[in-house]
C-alpha cells in the first residue's frame, strides 16, 4: 500500500526521501512517489502534480482518463487533460502491484489504481535526475472494469445450475437458442461488429462476457474461414505466447508458429465455447447512421435472408488493413494466365512446372515465392522498393523473448504484464528502444545480411534503423518475418528482379527498364488500402472522409506522413463518425485493445457518462 505524507511539492519529497539513510530502495522510493502524487491529485493541485514529472514525459492512458486512447507528452500537455478530466475522472487508490524494481536511475512498478467509474491497471517509470530527485517518465493507465458491472469471473462466475426454486425454468441450452432467435430480429444488437476474424470474434467475446447484446457478422461459411481460405503454406509469424485472445490461452502444446489452418479451427472452437452470437453466411448490403435517433440501419443478407438490424454501434473489424490494392497495368486484359491478388491466392498446386511471377517482396510475397517454388514452379520476385527482413529465431529471441516466450513466463512474466509493458512505452520514443534489438540483430544475422544483399536484394533497417515492429505501427507493410524464403532469395532459387511493372503481354510481365518476364500467373502481392475502405463501400465515401486514414502514427516516416498522433490513427477509440468504431490488428492487438474498446461500448450502453477527451482529428483521408 501507498504510505501517507504531508502534502508538499512532489519533487521536494522526493528529493527528501532520497536524501535519508537506509530508505533508498525501488519500492520506497515507489511508494513516496505514488503517495505525494495521490495526494496532490486528491486536492486537485495539478502544478504541483505535474512537478512531480520530468519534462520529457509522458502520460499514456486507454480509457482510464480520457475516455479515449491517448497519449499525453510533456508539461503543459499532462496539465491540460488534468485540468479537463481530472475533477470527474477522481483517480485515486494507487498502489503498487508487486515489488518495485530498479535498473540504473529508473525504478519501475506496475501499479494499480481506482476512477470515479471503474477499476484500472498500469505500469510508472521513475526516473531519477542529477539532483536526485525521482520524478515520473512514463506512466500507463488502463480502464480494467467498470464498477458495479464486473465481468462474472473469478468468485463472480455464474452458476450454471438453478439451485432451489426459478421461475424460469428453462436450461441453458434452451435459453441460449430463445437468445438466438431473439437477437437481430425482436431485439437489436446494441453492438453489430462487421468482420469475424480473429478481431471480431475477441470483441464479440468481450461483449458477451461483459452482458452487451452484440452480433458479429461474417460473409465466410464458418468461423476461421478467413484462415482455411489462404494459401496452404500460411503460418503465424508471430509465437503463439505473443497471439493468445482473451480468456483462453491456447494450450501449452500449441505450435510456437501455428499453421493457418488450426487457427482457423480454433477460432471456431473459440466462438462456440465463448457462445458469441455469430452469423456466418452474411454480407452487410448497406449502412446508415441516424443523427436524430443515434442508430444505424444496416441491411445484411444472411445467407439469402435479407435482415435488417439497427445497431447503437457499428465496428468494423475488418483487421489491420483495408481493402485489397491492387494495381491496373496496361495489358491485364490480355494476359492469358491467371492474375489475382495475393489475398486471394489458392495456393502452389496448380502452377506446378509453370513459371510465376510475383509482384512484391513483403511477407505475402515471400511466403508465396516459398510455396511456389517448393511445389516447382519457376518464381520470379520483383521488388519495387526495399524490404526489412528479420529473420524468425532472431525476432522472438531478442525482440520478443523478454515478453512472450517460455522463459519470459519462467520469470513470472504473464501475458497481462507482458501487455501491460508493451503498452507503456508511449510510441514517441518506441523507436529508441527497437534500434538497439535491431542493432544486436544486424550484428548477430551479419552473414545473412550479406548474403541477401549480395544477391541483390534491396534491404532497410526503417528510417531510423527501428526495424520492424515500427514499421508496422507506422505503415503496416514494408517487411518480412524470414521463415526461410530470404534464403531461398539469397541463392537464387528465388529469382529476383526490380523496378515497377510498366505493362503486361499475353505471357509476359514487362518492367520499366524493358525486362520481360515470362509468366503463366502474376500474383499481386500490393498491399492493402487503409480500413476506411471499408467504410466508404459501407456508409459512403463522405462517411469515410469524415472519419479519415485508419493506421499510423503521423511518424513522418515512409507512408506515415505527420503530424504526430502520438496514438494508432481512429483504432479502438472513438471517431469523428458517430457510434463508428475500427477494431483489428494482428493477435496480440486483437486480445489487448479489444478489452479497452468492449469497456467504451459497455459503458455507453449502461448510460455512464463518457466524455471524450481529444477526439481524433482529421489530418488524411486515406
Amino acid at each position: 500500500m501507498t504510505q501517507t505524507i504531508e502534502p508538499t511539492d512532489l519533487a521536494e519529497a522526493s528529493a527528501d526521501g532520497a536524501a535519508a539513510p537506509g530508505i533508498d530502495d525501488a519500492q520506497q522510493r515507489m511508494d513516496r512517489w505514488l503517495a505525494e502524487f495521490e495526494a496532490a491529485l486528491a486536492v486537485r493541485d495539478i502544478d504541483r502534480v505535474v512537478s512531480g514529472f520530468v519534462t520529457d514525459c509522458f502520460w499514456r492512458d486507454l480509457v482510464a482518463m480520457t475516455w479515449n486512447l491517448t497519449t499525453m507528452e510533456g508539461h503543459e500537455q499532462l496539465a491540460d487533460m488534468l485540468e479537463a478530466r481530472l475533477p470527474e475522472a477522481d483517480p485515486s487508490g494507487f498502489v503498487t502491484a508487486e515489488p518495485a524494481t530498479a535498473d540504473g536511475d529508473v525504478v519501475s512498478a506496475f501499479i494499480e489504481f481506482e476512477t470515479a467509474t471503474g477499476r484500472g491497471k498500469g505500469h510508472l517509470r521513475l526516473r531519477r535526475g542529477e539532483d536526485g530527485v525521482d520524478r515520473g517518465w512514463t506512466l500507463l493507465t488502463t480502464l480494467r472494469e467498470l464498477k458495479g458491472f464486473e465481468e462474472p469471473q473469478g468468485d463472480r462466475r455464474v452458476k450454471g445450475a438453478v439451485h432451489g426454486q426459478s421461475e424460469d425454468t428453462r436450461s441453458w441450452a434452451e435459453r441460449r437458442a430463445d437468445e438466438e432467435r431473439e437477437l437481430g430480429y425482436t431485439v437489436d444488437p446494441y453492438t453489430l461488429i462487421i468482420g469475424g476474424g480473429q478481431g471480431g470474434i475477441a470483441l464479440g467475446a468481450r461483449m458477451r462476457q461483459m452482458g452487451v447484446p452484440s452480433i458479429v457478422v461474417d460473409k465466410h461459411e464458418r468461423p476461421g474461414d478467413q484462415w482455411r481460405n489462404r494459401y496452404k503454406s500460411l503460418c503465424l509469424h508471430d509465437p503463439v505466447w505473443y497471439d493468445h485472445l482473451p480468456y483462453l490461452p491456447f494450450p501449452e502444446n500449441w505450435p510456437v508458429f501455428a499453421p493457418k489452418d488450426k487457427i482457423g479451427e480454433w477460432l471456431e472452437f473459440y466462438t462456440r465455447v465463448m457462445e458469441v452470437p455469430y452469423w456466418n453466411s452474411t454480407t452487410c448490403l448497406s449502412a446508415q447512421f441516424d443523427e436524430k435517433d443515434g442508430r444505424w440501419t444496416v441491411e445484411l443478407d444472411r445467407d439469402g435472408e435479407k435482415v435488417t438490424v439497427h445497431p447503437t454501434h457499428l465496428v468494423l473489424a475488418t483487421g489491420m488493413s483495408g481493402k485489397p490494392n491492387v494495381p491496373d497495368f496496361p495489358g491485364q486484359d490480355v494476359f492469358a494466365g491467371d492474375q489475382h491478388h495475393s489475398s486471394a491466392h489458392p495456393g502452389p498446386d496448380a502452377y506446378v512446372g509453370k513459371k510465376a511471377v510475383v509482384i512484391g517482396s513483403n511477407n505475402s510475397a515471400h511466403d508465396i515465392c516459398k510455396a511456389l517454388v517448393e511445389n516447382g514452379v519457376d518464381v520470379t520476385m520483383v521488388q519495387r522498393s526495399s524490404t526489412h527482413i528479420v529473420k524468425s529465431e532472431s525476432l522472438m529471441d531478442l525482440g520478443l523473448g523478454d515478453l512472450y516466450s517460455e522463459r519470459a513466463l519462467a520469470s513470472g512474466m504473464t501475458t497481462e504484464k507482458a501487455d501491460l509493458t508493451f503498452a507503456s512505452l508511449p510510441y514517441r520514443i518506441m523507436h529508441e528502444f527497437q534500434i538497439p534489438v535491431y542493432d544486436a540483430i544486424r550484428e548477430r544475422d551479419k552473414d545473412f545480411y550479406d548474403r541477401l544483399e549480395a544477391a541483390g536484394f534491396d534491404h532497410d533497417w526503417g528510417d531510423d534503423g527501428s526495424g520492424l515492429f515500427m514499421k508496422y505501427l507506422r505503415r503496416g507493410s514494408g517487411y518480412y518475418i524470414d521463415v526461410g524464403a530470404a534464403e531461398l532469395v539469397a541463392d537464387g532459387t528465388i529469382k529476383l528482379a526490380h523496378g515497377n511493372v510498366d505493362h503486361l503481354t499475353e505471357n509476359t510481365v514487362v518492367l520499366s527498364d524493358g525486362t520481360e518476364l515470362p509468366a503463366d500467373v502474376v500474383v499481386y502481392a500490393t498491399g492493402y488500402g487503409s480500413m476506411n475502405g471499408w467504410a466508404a463501400d459501407l456508409i459512403g465515401q463522405d462517411v469515410a472522409d469524415k472519419v479519415g486514414k485508419v493506421w499510423g502514427l503521423g511518424s513522418e516516416t515512409t507512408k506515415d506522413p505527420g503530424p504526430w498522433e502520438g496514438e494508432q490513427r481512429n483504432m479502438w477509440k472513438p471517431t469523428q463518425q458517430q457510434n463508428l468504431w475500427f477494431h483489428g490488428g494482428n493477435l496480440h492487438q486483437s486480445r489487448h485493445y479489444s478489452l479497452y474498446l468492449a469497456l467504451q461500448l459497455k459503458a455507453r450502453y449502461e448510460g455512464i457518462p463518457t466524455p471524450v477527451y481529444k477526439l481524433q482529428e482529421v489530418h488524411h483521408l486515406s
